[in-house]
């Protein structure tokens, strides 16, 4: 019963976005957003304590800003999803456009697979939705959700065009055949991890435990690491799926020395996109939740 409580009202949602015009959809979507802002005090203490840690030398009201385009972000993401199956090739210009390309067409013509390192940021589900649209599906690494009717729900909207979801518990298994035939991955490398999964790098100057096994099967099969980010872009009115080049791998005789520098380097590269759209990025994750042995607890 409580799946049913939870699953009916997000569908209900979900349903009404779809058919509202969207300055409506939106109009929606940024209500609820604002009023998640307000009814959950301790998800919004967790973004202002992420942003004191990360920008120590902006103003409490300079992060407070910058958490509530978050919010306004997700709101603008709410709406949109929905929206999915109104989508073709043809018209889905409307909400996204392609930029740098060249940089993951040139990193799939090698032939060795590429894996589409991107973060919780802007529109993050559109960029999946659009790239399998125009034909270039992914292998898509994700958690499943809690509640099980809304698991299956979400990932029948991704897979819509072709896309396939994969359990981040077989995600190294599932990666390794992707390469083996030449395809793409996509997995987001910006929340909490534990050892020994996790190994800890520099997140704006604060050890956080990241990933690495995207790290370890660039190394072991030669694919390219490939930055991509679906970012808001408010003068012109919708995301830009952005490509940047891919990273240069770090191989040295010393494989666990190779995984955390490329992981470090691929941190980095995330750090420089939030940067530069602060208010996109998820604050309210518990990202440094996991510390070093010996170190305080920051939440």
């Amino acid at each position: 019963m409580r799946y049913w409580l939870e699953y009916l009202p997000v569908r209900l949602i979900a349903f009404t976005m779809r058919w509202l015009p969207r300055p409506a959809a939106r109009a929606c979507g940024t209500a609820i957003a604002i009023l998640a802002y307000w009814a959950l005090p301790r998800l919004r203490a967790v973004g202002l304590r992420n942003l004191e840690m990360a920008f120590p030398e902006k103003s409490p009201r300079e992060r407070e800003h910058i958490l509530k385009g978050e919010y306004l972000s997700l709101g603008r993401l709410l709406a949109e999803v929905p929206k999915f199956p109104t989508y073709t090739k043809q018209n889905v210009e409307r909400i996204a456009i392609y930029d740098g390309l060249e940089n993951y067409q040139q990193a799939s013509a090698r032939g060795k697979g590429v894996l589409l390192m991107t973060a919780h940021m802007g529109g993050w589900e559109i960029g999946s939705f659009v790239h399998s649209l125009h034909g270039q599906w992914l292998n898509i690494i994700v958690r499943n959700l809690d509640n099980p009717l809304l698991d299956r729900w979400v990932r029948q909207t991704r897979e819509m065009h072709g896309n396939r979801t994969h359990d981040k518990n077989e995600f190294a298994r599932g990666m390794l055949q992707a390469m083996k035939r030449g395809e793409t991955v996509g997995a987001l490398m910006d929340t909490n991890m534990t050892p020994p999964q996790g190994v800890f790098v520099n997140f704006f100057g604060i050890p956080a435990c990241t990933a690495a096994g995207l790290a370890r099967v660039a190394r072991h099969t030669g694919a390219a690491v490939v930055p991509a980010f679906t970012i808001w872009d408010e003068k012109l009115g919708k995301y830009r799926i952005r490509f940047e080049p891919a990273i240069p791998l770090v191989t040295t005789e010393d494989a666990e020395a190779d995984a955390i520098s490329n992981t470090q380097n691929y941190t980095a590269a995330i750090e420089a996109a939030i940067r530069r759209n602060p208010e996109q990025w998820l604050w309210v994750h518990r990202r440094w939740k996991t510390r070093p042995p010996g170190e305080a607890l920051l939440y």
